[in-house]
Order: structure tokens, then C-alpha cells, then sequence
């Protein structure tokens, strides 16, 4: 990443403090700089692939890290991101068949795993990739004379994104683009007095590894746990050493369940949502679980990166709970019909950005469905509409649009309804096949609400007829993907399969 000066800087300045702490592991600034620089040098003496069959331009060496929240995710990935390296990101939890396709089509100079038993691994070493194992590494990780280059040019990152189909997208990120938005948000998330993080999320996953590298860049110290449990990561909390909280909202809303019985936790100044929208009872939870922390959340996508910012509480004026915010520096935000026309305010439409923090492009995986760049700018085929304040309401994925009865009916849209709702803690909504109505809208919920009547007349107060839900489902624990959102395939399959992973509703 473009961050190597400011590693420098902080390893000279404050080489004994804390960089990264992930459980009981400790890695301080200096020893996080010499062990980057050291397998920086291992990198470099790396023959390269002849099996890769797409073009890295200016990149000499590529080495994808299949990780998870390792204490040595850092090292590498500061070493792999270094002119003139690239490094692939790959989720250590994704089904095997998965990640056999992800190595196999981008064949690295070389593999970097956790487990030497694991799937990664054994997939690696049948393509006869090289793989080290982080933590028992087969070179010395002592201190080299040269620094890390700190070039902020050509491409740096490759990243994954689920797309229509079950291969995962892989898109490309260069240094230039990500040292802007690191520039940016440095001001706009207020990060100068480096404060300390802790995000729980998984680092293979956008959120968790900005997080990561916006705090190195700043100087901040990182917290994280190698696996998601609510319980441990609020003792963390509590522990008053964290000042600023980065998390998906289901994360958060599973510390609160953890953490009901005990004192609120006040040390946090601080608390950043993404991955999915705020509603009014998970702000107001986060207002009794944090009472003296901001509230902020922002709205982007892999290909995009950030589109807006929203102020929810703490600021000089708490932005709509039903809005996503205001565009973010340097980001202009459109609203187009299907011929890219600009429509007008409150009218729905698909978002376009014009943005200078915009990715390259797919290496594969482009199936023309959501990223594109037109003449209107870029969009990955999410609709919503803007206000006259410029305020942003996101609606849906267009591939996600559900059509009852001839008419339009968009799942976020009903799934904030409900979650408006008394007793309801999340809802997922989605359309099953019908005779009559083209799709029938079904809804599951999980909390406390479990008549079907009362949901069914909460939705009427805000939704039009055709929207409200026809079935009513309630589940317990939700499945989750790593990156901690709710797994809504496996959601949908359980409700037509009838899976007691969800219970039926009667009115």
C-alpha cells in the first residue's frame, strides 16, 4: 500500500508502540517495519510465475495471502503491496471449490497461509505454487538495510466480490487511488491524533482491511480478534483502551446482546458502520451501548470506494436515520434512468459517481451486471434517490428488484419497515414464485415480534398494499457470511426447503 513512508516515520519516531493487537499478540511499529522489509526481500528474490494468463502491468511479483486475522497479516501484506508488488487478498473461509478457482486463474509467485494443513494450502501445492506458512517462515525475518520503497504507483491490490454467479470478481486497486482516500479520510473520520481502532470484522474483507490501513497510516494502534465472538470483543471494548470502533452493524448489534446485562461502555469516542444500513432501533441501541460516542456510517462499494458520509448522532446536525448521507470529498453523485438520463430529486433511479477513488477494473468475473464506467460515470447497479439536500437514500440492487403483481417492490425498502418495527432486531426480505402474483414477498425477522398480524399491520402504516409482506418467517440466529453479514441465501433456502432454521408465522 502507499503507506510505507508514514511506516518509516512511525518506526523511527515510536518503534515500541503497539501496531497491531489481535487476542494476546502484541506487534509494535519497529519490529512490524523490519519483518515488512524482510520479506519484502524474500519477495524480491522469488522467481516469477509463467502460468499467469492475465496482464499486472509494472507488477514483478504477486503474492496472494489466505491469512484470516493473523498477527502476521500485516507483514505480508505491507510487503506485497510495496512497488513493485501486488497482493491478492483471498478469504480463508470461502467453500474450497472457491478458492481452487481464485489460485488456480491467478497463479502467484507465491501463497501465504496460516495452516500449513489447511484447504489454501494444499490447493497451493497442487498447482505448485510455493507456500509459506506465516510464523514458520523458511528465511530469516531479521532486520534488512534498504527501506521499502514508497512509490504510490501502478497497481497494488486485488481484491473479491461476489457477483451474480457463484465465482467471486476479482478487481484491481492501484496505490494512487487508495493514498487519496487515505488523504481524505484522514480528515473526514478525524484520525490525526491516531487513535486507537478496533474493528472485529475479517481482514480479507474491505471493510476490516481499510480499517486496518487507514490506523498504520495514521500511526494508530489496531485491535482485533482472530475469530468473531461477540462476548470477547466487548470486554475489549470495556477495556478503555479503544477510542474508535469500526464494524458491520450485525457486529455491532451482537456485542449489544452480549453486553446487555452490564455498564454501558463509555471510553468510545467514536463508531463507524458500513456493509448495511442503520435503521432507528440499532442507532438507538448503539445510543444506550455507547452514550458518548459519534455515530457515523458510510455508504461505498469494493469497486467504488466511499460514496457518502452520514453523521447519525454527535454532530452538529444528526443526518436522517433513512439516508446514507452526503456525498464524500471528491465524489459527485447522480441519479439515472436506463438511458442515463439525470432525473429529478426524490425520484428513484440507479446511482452513478463520478470519483477519482474509482477501481481499475475486473482482471474476471465482469458479467456487465452491476460495475460498469459509462460517460455517466460509474456505477455498481444500486438504486436510490437523492433529496434537495443532496441526501442519499439507498433502495436496492437492481438484480434484486422483486416484481407482485406487476408492480416494482425493492427489499431494502420493506426490510426497514419492518425493522422499524417494536421487537423486531433485523429482517431479510425476498420473493418466492407465484402462481397468481408473479412473486410472493416473504419476510423474516428475528427479536422478540413474533405475531404476524402485528407485523403485517406495521408494514401497513408505512408501505403501500402491495408492498407488505404475504408470509411471515422467524429465526433465531441468522447465518452469516466472514465479512459479518447476514448470509440471505442460506436464509431464502431454509424458508423453501422448510429448514427449522426458520419457524412460520401464523396471522
Amino acid at each position: 500500500m502507499p503507506i510505507h513512508a508514514q511506516l518509516s516515520r512511525h518506526a523511527t519516531e515510536r518503534p515500541d508502540k503497539p501496531a497491531l493487537v489481535i487476542d494476546d499478540r502484541v506487534l509494535n511499529y519497529g519490529e512490524l517495519y523490519s519483518r515488512a522489509k524482510a520479506i519484502y526481500g524474500f519477495l524480491q528474490g522469488l522467481p516469477r510465475s509463467n502460468r499467469r494468463t492475465f496482464e499486472l502491468p509494472g507488477v514483478e511479483k504477486l503474492a496472494a495471502l489466505s491469512l484470516g486475522n493473523h498477527i502476521g497479516f500485516a507483514e505480508y501484506f505491507i510487503a506485497a503491496t510495496a512497488l513493485p508488488n501486488a497482493c491478492a487478498v483471498i478469504d480463508p473461509m470461502m467453500p474450497a471449490k472457491r478458492i481452487e478457482g481464485i489460485i488456480e486463474r491467478l497463479a502467484p509467485d507465491v501463497l501465504v497461509v496460516d495452516d500449513d494443513a489447511g484447504p489454501s494450502a494444499e490447493i497451493g501445492r497442487r498447482f505448485g505454487i510455493p507456500v509459506v506458512v506465516a510464523g514458520a517462515e523458511p528465511f530469516d525475518l531479521a532486520e534488512t538495510e534498504d527501506d521499502l520503497p514508497d512509490d504510490a504507483e501502478g497497481i497494488s491490490l486485488i481484491g473479491f466480490t461476489s457477483g451474480t454467479t457463484a465465482e467471486p470478481k476479482a478487481y484491481y486497486r492501484s496505490r494512487e487511488q487508495w493514498r487519496r482516500s487515505l488523504d481524505r479520510g484522514r480528515t473526514v473520520f478525524e484520525l490525526e491524533d491516531a487513535p486507537s481502532t478496533l474493528c472485529p470484522g475479517a481482514l480479507a474483507h474491505g471493510l476490516a482491511l481499510y480499517a486496518l490501513v487507514e490506523a498504520l497510516d495514521a500511526g494508530g494502534t489496531f485491535h482485533s480478534v482472530r475469530k468473531w465472538d461477540p462476548a470477547a470483543v466487548a470486554r475489549i471494548l470495556s477495556s478503555e483502551e479503544i477510542e474508535r470502533l469500526v464494524a458491520v452493524p450485525t457486529h455491532i448489534a451482537g456485542i449489544a446482546k452480549a453486553w446487555a446485562t452490564k455498564p454501558a461502555l463509555t471510553s468510545l469516542r467514536d463508531v463507524l458502520t458500513a456493509g448495511a444500513k442503520l435503521d432507528v432501533n440499532g442507532v438507538e441501541s448503539m445510543r444506550r451501548l455507547f452514550p458518548k460516542a459519534r455515530i457515523r456510517e458510510y455508504y461505498g462499494a469494493s469497486e467504488i470506494g466511499f460514496m457518502t458520509v452520514s453523521t447519525l448522532v454527535g454532530g452538529a446536525v444528526d443526518f436522517p436515520v433513512d439516508r446514507v448521507g452526503q456525498a464524500y470529498p471528491g465524489v459527485e453523485i447522480s441519479i439515472r434512468d436506463p438511458d442515463e438520463n439525470k432525473v429529478g430529486t426524490d425520484v428513484p433511479g440507479t446511482i452513478f459517481v463520478r470519483s477519482d477513488l474509482i477501481a481499475d477494473g475486473y482482471l474476471w468475473g465482469d458479467d456487465g451486471q452491476a460495475f460498469r464506467v459509462t460517460e455517466a460515470g460509474a456505477t455498481v447497479g444500486d438504486l436510490g434517490e437523492l433529496d434537495e439536500n443532496g441526501m442519499l437514500r439507498v433502495i436496492g440492487r437492481a438484480g434484486g428488484m422483486m416484481i407482485s403483481g406487476g408492480n416494482n417492490v425493492y427489499p431494502a425498502e420493506v426490510e426497514s419497515a419492518l425493522k422499524a418495527c417494536p421487537g423486531v432486531e433485523d429482517a431479510v426480505v425476498f420473493g418466492l414464485s407465484d402462481a397468481y402474483y408473479g412473486q410472493r414477498i416473504v419476510a423474516v425477522v428475528s427479536g422478540e415480534a413474533i405475531d404476524a398480524k402485528i407485523l403485517a399491520d406495521h408494514c401497513a402504516d408505512r408501505l403501500v398494499r402491495y408492498k407488505i409482506p404475504r408470509q411471515f418467517y422467524h429465526i433465531k440466529s441468522w447465518p452469516m457470511t466472514s465479512s459479518g453479514k447476514i448470509a440471505r441465501g442460506q436464509v431464502e433456502t431454509a424458508v423453501i426447503s422448510g429448514d427449522d432454521l426458520v419457524l412460520r408465522l401464523s396471522a
